[in-house]
């Protein structure tokens, strides 16, 4: 049996019926291949049957979802085809699970750097102990000690300083009168003897301040200079454990090296290095899809179609749905797999084609200060970085003539919706006041994959942006800004739910975040490709808008109906 055949999955259902894919997945915005879901459904329920290990994606014995615990996994299936033209599928999993790399049925990782013999567990162990030295060393209670001490010392210095300063000002003063009066009464050698006292006076007087700093200065740096050696030790042992990290990384980063098509093999750190971000990401590397590509390529099996989804509970910031597939990230896998895919045939990128391009920018109002359109979805608001044609580049072929348009407010690609453009500076600077104070009142219409049980709610997620995977964003207690979201439910009908949504600050994605997310409404919008599952379009639209006129003042109301 060939090596490989350990991890080549046969299908168990006839697939005759099914035709092949003319180009390979383009990883980044894809609709499954009917092979891929059916690889997937194979995969799951291998995860729901197989004995072998045990890991808690936070499921119950019925396979469902419970929040209570648990850690979700993306998992990917590569649909090839063998050396001998066998049809079938590779299975793979992102990063490690039951704390191991090696798990019967799913590839192995490009580099495994938990094998024994791997120099990484024990130059790994090197910096564990250095970690062990650095806590203890920072939780030595002299620390605090020494530096309250230094803190004390350099207190009461200041305060004995202060009053030494006063007193020779006041002296000073003293003594300037006792000149008056010496110079005013006395004369010769009683002047003289007179004004020598006052001088000494005033040189014992610095003296005092003098011998008081050396005193102060001998006493503050004998802490200091305990202080320091303990805090000398510490940066030592941090810059040891920085250098053999750095050291480690850059090893590691050598190791992994990914095949592409053509055979050829780059480490990861020549494929990060032209980036902008020329340091891989931490887990660069060991997401399913490399993993996958590399050990077809390896082992001379020839890749067709590839789907990656989430499994378990999703994490607490990201939103991933059970069993819902999603594109490959961007800040791990994008450098990796531009690499891996030269030499295959890959589906052009969808987003580069303009999808607004045979679809109509409807004018709701026009006059000298403003335009209001109503934007299809697939048309982009603003100039992209491959696509010019956009909401904004329209209306200025409309109003050549004017001192803009100017942008006020945005809305996504697949959203569609009101827009409102100035047209003139003075419109301008009253209208991004308006919308800078929350004076702009927006509504959508959205429609969630889900039954809403509830009439109305408010939902207030901070976000802020996966630094990992942009575009798409993430909730974040710590780091995110507000997000406020009011809704209510116009109708429930055939399992879905359309709503009323009223966001009350303007962060992106907020409205696809906060109906997706686990803490939100955990129902993703019908159509959403970063946060649900892909449709003919993404279910949300800017139904009202409403402001005062930037030059009448009267209140505004502008509506436009919605297609779903």
């Amino acid at each position: 049996m060939h090596q490989s055949d350990e991890f080549f999955t046969r299908f168990n259902a006839t697939i005759d019926q099914f035709e092949l894919p003319s180009a390979f997945t383009f990883p980044f915005y894809y609709q499954p291949h009917p092979l891929c879901v059916l690889a997937a459904n194979e995969l799951q329920q291998h995860l729901v049957t197989q004995s072998d290990w045990q890991h808690d994606f936070g499921l119950t014995d019925k396979h469902e979802l419970s929040v209570d615990s648990g850690t979700g996994k993306m998992f990917g299936v590569l649909l090839v085809r063998s050396p001998q033209g066998e049809l079938g599928y590779f299975s793979a999993f992102s990063g490690k699970i039951a704390e191991q790399n090696l798990l019967p049925h799913f590839v192995p990782p490009v580099f495994d750097m938990l094998a024994e013999e791997c120099f990484f567990q024990q130059e790994l162990e090197c910096i564990t102990v250095l970690n062990s030295k650095v806590k203890t060393l920072t939780a030595n209670p002299l620390l605090s000690e020494l530096a309250a001490q230094l803190a004390q010392h350099q207190s009461d210095y200041n305060q004995l300083e202060q009053q030494q300063r006063q007193a020779m000002i006041e002296g000073r003063a003293a003594r300037k009168e006792q000149r008056i009066q010496a110079e005013s009464t006395l004369t010769g050698d009683a002047l003289t003897l007179a004004l020598d006292g006052l001088a000494k006076l005033s040189v014992a007087e610095k003296n005092v301040l003098k011998y008081l700093k050396l005193e102060w200065d001998e006493k503050i740096g004998l802490v200091q200079s305990a202080l320091t050696a303990l805090t000398t030790e510490i940066a030592l042992a941090k810059q040891e454990r920085k250098t053999l990290s750095n050291a480690l990384q850059n090893k590691l980063f050598e190791q992994y090296r990914f095949l592409n098509a053509r055979g050829e093999a780059k480490s990861l750190k020549d494929i990060f290095a032209p980036t902008t971000h020329p340091v891989p990401p931490a887990g660069a590397g060991e997401c399913a899809a490399p993993k996958l590509l590399h050990y077809a390529y390896k082992h001379g099996f020839t890749p067709l179609a590839m789907a990656e989804f989430w499994w378990g509970v999703s994490p607490k910031s990201e939103v991933r749905q059970h069993k819902t597939f999603y594109p490959s990230c961007h800040g791990k896998c994008n450098p990796i797999l531009n690499h891996m895919l030269e030499g295959l045939t890959v589906d052009p990128n969808p987003l580069e084609r303009n999808w607004g391009e045979d679809k109509t920018l409807d004018v709701i109002y026009q006059d000298d200060a403003i335009v209001v359109v109503n934007k299809p979805s697939g048309l982009l608001s603003v100039p992209g970085k491959t696509i010019n044609d956009s909401a904004y580049t329209r209306v200025q072929a409309l109003f050549p003539d004017v001192e803009g348009p100017f942008v006020l407010h945005r809305l996504d690609m697949a959203t569609s919706g009101l827009l409102v453009f100035a047209l003139t500076r003075r419109a301008n600077k009253s209208l991004q006041k308006q919308f800078i104070t929350r004076g702009v009142e927006k509504r959508y219409i959205a429609m969630v994959e889900g039954v809403v049980e509830q009439p109305q709610g408010e939902i207030n997620l901070p976000m802020r942006g996966d630094p990992d995977d942009r575009p798409r964003q993430l909730v974040c207690f710590e780091h995110g800004k507000p997000a406020t979201t009011y809704w209510q439910v116009i109708q429930v009908e055939a399992g879905r739910s359309k709503l009323h949504m009223y966001p009350k600050t303007g962060r992106t994605h907020q409205l696809r975040v906060h109906c997706a997310h686990h803490l939100g409404l955990n129902m993703p919008m019908i159509g959403d490709s970063l946060y649900g599952e892909k449709d003919a379009r993404l279910h949300l639209h800017a139904e009202q808008l409403s402001f005062d006129h930037p030059y009448t003042h009267e209140r505004l109301t502008f509506s436009a109906e919605c297609d779903f």
